[in-house]
């Protein structure tokens, strides 16, 4: 969410903002916003001149009363009666256009960053950097599924049964294999002086709200009948939250935290071949990277982050690459975003296996994360996020990049100690 005094002073950027990112149906907010601020500032004005001359006029009922000046008195009382119930009005309608001006600035989206290119959509994203070399073996590579099969390691037909399409059962080596790249993302990111959080897998509307736009709440959350609860996409939604309403003092910051949770995702619009299979599913595991730091500092954790799912990627020798999100495909929120892509040998292209986000001040200015500074006054914290390994789509990028030519899977030597001690997976004898 903008800050109101930026929008009132810059409305021309704000506009220009929304149409670098194709939103030209929200133009119109803008100039509503600047109509209903002014409107509640003049009746915030309004308030408080009354506020002041009902107390100028309470002090002198007691001197009228004093005096033996009754009639006087009573016309003063009649007077701070009148005003009593303008004010009760005022008031009404200042908490009627303070939610108007917020519903409309909850939409309005942030400013990003003048390095992000302006595109339409993901097909305008642009490639930033390849790291490790990309490799197409000389034996066929099976699709995901039929290599989890082989080693009797999934079953969607048993899914189905019990939860329908989007879901799975991972068993065996397979299930073995997933949980391991879970441990050694957490142990990863600790290494590298993270702090490991287990954080709640639901959350109130008021954090939902806090962390995401309308827009993504409706495609992905599932809402939890009956209660205010809603089922976490992703960890960040709960580890952002967790913040809510709090002054941290500026020698806390950064705070640097990693967190493992299932993630929950409707998925709304998911189709075509590589839907099948457990590429895009409504259930999923994740080891999530969250920083909270000073403003000044959100560009360099950017770097930071995407830098560290490469890394990750690298130390399993699976070639990735970093494409850099143009305008369009910016969700609301972000300033910036960049998407770590896998390269998968089987398709000879590289798909998205992670996402790293700074949001500016966005998050914060929503659920009211401030950080104290004597000097320079309170302000908003800066806030991002990135994914370290999203297992079982992972998976995939993994399979594909260790299957040997008889079928078998290599195990790199950083998931060997949580593999037992195997440098490979056979494939059972039949």
């Amino acid at each position: 969410m903008l800050d109101i005094k930026f929008l009132r002073a810059n409305p021309e950027i704000v506009k220009q903002n929304i149409k670098n990112k194709f939103q030209d149906a929200k133009l119109p907010l803008v100039d509503e916003v600047i109509e209903l601020d002014k409107e509640y500032r003049e009746c915030k004005s309004r308030a408080e001149y009354l506020r002041s001359q009902r107390n100028s006029i309470s002090k002198q009922i007691g001197m009228f009363m004093a005096k033996g000046q009754k009639e006087d008195a009573e016309k003063a009382k009649a007077e701070v009666s009148s005003m009593a119930a303008e004010l009760e009005a005022l008031s009404a309608k200042e908490v009627e256009l303070e939610g108007e001006i917020r519903t409309r600035m909850l939409v309005i989206p942030n400013i990003i960053d003048p390095s992000v290119p302006i595109g339409k959509d993901d097909s305008e994203n642009v490639e930033i950097e390849k790291f490790g070399e990309p490799v197409v073996p000389d034996f066929e590579i099976p699709y995901h599924t039929d290599i989890m099969e082989r080693f009797n390691g999934i079953d969607l037909d048993a899914a189905r049964k019990t939860s329908g399409n989007g879901f799975y059962y991972l068993k065996g080596d397979i299930a073995r294999l997933h949980s391991s790249i879970l441990s050694y993302a957490r142990d990863f990111m600790i290494d590298r002086g993270f702090t490991y959080y287990i954080p709640p897998f639901m959350i109130r509307s008021s954090v939902v709200t806090g962390v995401m736009s309308f827009a993504e709440m409706e495609n992905m959350m599932y809402k939890i009948e009956g209660e205010d609860l809603y089922l976490i996409g992703t960890s960040e939604h709960s580890m952002i939250g967790k913040f809510i309403d709090s002054q941290l003092d500026e020698a806390e910051l950064p705070q640097t935290l990693t967190s493992y949770s299932p993630c929950f995702r409707k998925e709304v619009g998911a189709h075509g071949i590589e839907e099948r299979g457990v590429y895009r599913i409504h259930q999923f595991e994740k080891q999530e990277m969250i920083v909270v730091c000073k403003p000044e500092e959100s560009m360099q954790w950017y770097d930071k982050l995407w830098q560290n799912s490469v890394d990750f990627f690298r130390s399993l020798d699976i070639p990735v690459r970093t494409l850099e999100c143009c305008s369009g495909d910016l969700a609301d929120l972000k300033v910036k975003s960049c998407d770590v892509e896998a390269w998968s040998p089987r398709q000879q292209k590289y798909f998205e296996v992670g996402s790293c986000s700074n949001l500016g001040d966005a998050q914060a200015r929503r659920l009211g994360i401030r950080v104290k500074n004597k000097e320079k006054g309170n302000y908003f914290a800066h806030t991002l996020n990135n994914t370290v390994v999203a297992p079982p789509r992972m998976l995939i990028a993994f399979l594909e990049n260790n299957l040997n030519e008889d079928g078998s899977i290599r195990i790199p030597e950083p998931l060997r100690m949580y593999m037992g001690g195997k440098s490979v997976i056979e494939v059972p004898n039949k």
